[in-house]
C-alpha cells in the first residue's frame, strides 16, 4: 500500500494481527501526499499469504523481509516507522539498514531478553490474544479495545477484522521467539544507535510501560524525551491520525 506523495520515503510497518491497512488515515492525509509512504503487509498478516514454516513467523525473519524492502527501495533519506511489533522488527532490522535516516518507534518498548517483558508491558489480560494461535470474536474484541485510550469512541471493527485474519501460527511464532530470547537485544540497539530515533506514546497507552520507557539509555533520543500524544492509547496513528502526522512531520523535518 502506497500513499502519492513524492518526498522523502517512509516504510510503515505494521503491529501483531494487524495489517497495512491500519496505515490508510495517515496515507490518504496531507502527510501521505507530502511523502513517499509504502506499508507493507507482514507474512501472515493482511493480503500476505500464509507460510508453512514456523521459522518464517520469527522477528528475524520478519526483519530480514524489513532489510530486504528497504534495500529495493534505495536512498539514504529512508524512515523507518514502527508500530507494537513493527518497532520490535525495526530494531531486530537496524544493524543491517546502516542507510536508513531515522527511525520511529510507539507502542513498542525495547526488550532485552525475556526477562524484560513484565517490566516493559503493562499487566493487560487483553494481550493475551497477542500471542495465542485460535481467537475468539470476544477476545479480539478485548484485544482491539486494548489498543485505545480508555473511553476513546474510536471504532474497533478494523482491529478486529485483522485480528480475526491474521494466520494463527504467526501469533504462536511471535510467543516463541519471545520466550526462547530469539531477537536482537534491543536495549542494546537503541543505547547504541548513531541516528536519530524518535519515540511517542499514547498518554491513555494500556499496554506499555512508560516508566520502563523512561528508564532507557537512549542518546539519540529526538528532543531527549518520550514523546507524550494526549488523548489516544496504543493506536495513535488510527485514533488521532492528523495529530500523529503532524508529530511524525515534524521528526522528519528535524533530519533535514
Amino acid at each position: 500500500m502506497a500513499s502519492e506523495g513524492t518526498g522523502r520515503t517512509i516504510i510503515l510497518v505494521h503491529g501483531n494481527s494487524s495489517s497495512a491497512r491500519v496505515w490508510r488515515p495517515l496515507l490518504e492525509s496531507e502527510f501521505g501526499q507530502r511523502f513517499r509512504c509504502l506499508a507493507v503487509d507482514l507474512p501472515g498478516h493482511g493480503g500476505s499469504g500464509r507460510r508453512e514454516h514456523p521459522a518464517d513467523y520469527s522477528l528475524r525473519s520478519y526483519a530480514s523481509l524489513l532489510v530486504g524492502f528497504a534495500e529495493e527501495l534505495g536512498g539514504d533519506d529512508t524512515v523507518i516507522t514502527g508500530w507494537s511489533l513493527g518497532g520490535h522488527i525495526t530494531l531486530e532490522a537496524v544493524p543491517q539498514l546502516p542507510g536508513v535516516a531515522g527511525f520511529v518507534l510507539f507502542g513498542t518498548p525495547p526488550i532485552a531478553g525475556p526477562e524484560d517483558v513484565s517490566r516493559a508491558f503493562l499487566p493487560n489480560p487483553a494481550m493475551n490474544a497477542g500471542f495465542s494461535a485460535e481467537v475468539d470474536l470476544e477476545s479480539a474484541l478485548s484485544f482491539a479495545s486494548s489498543f485505545l485510550a480508555p473511553g476513546s469512541t474510536a471504532a474497533t471493527d478494523q482491529f478486529v477484522a485483522d485480528i480475526l485474519a491474521t494466520d494463527g501460527a504467526a501469533r504462536a511464532g511471535l510467543l516463541a521467539s519471545l520466550e526462547s530470547g530469539a531477537f536482537t537485544d534491543e536495549v542494546a540497539v537503541v543505547a547504541d544507535l548513531t541516528r536519530p530515533l524518535a519515540v511517542l506514546q499514547g498518554e491513555g497507552e494500556q499496554l506499555v510501560s512508560l516508566d520502563y520507557l523512561r528508564g532507557l539509555a537512549m542518546p539519540t533520543l529526538w528532543r531527549g524525551a518520550v514523546q507524550i500524544l494526549p488523548g489516544v492509547g496504543h493506536a495513535p496513528h488510527v485514533e488521532a491520525p492528523l495529530d500523529f502526522a503532524d508529530v511524525l512531520t515534524r521528526f522528519i523535518d528535524d533530519l533535514d
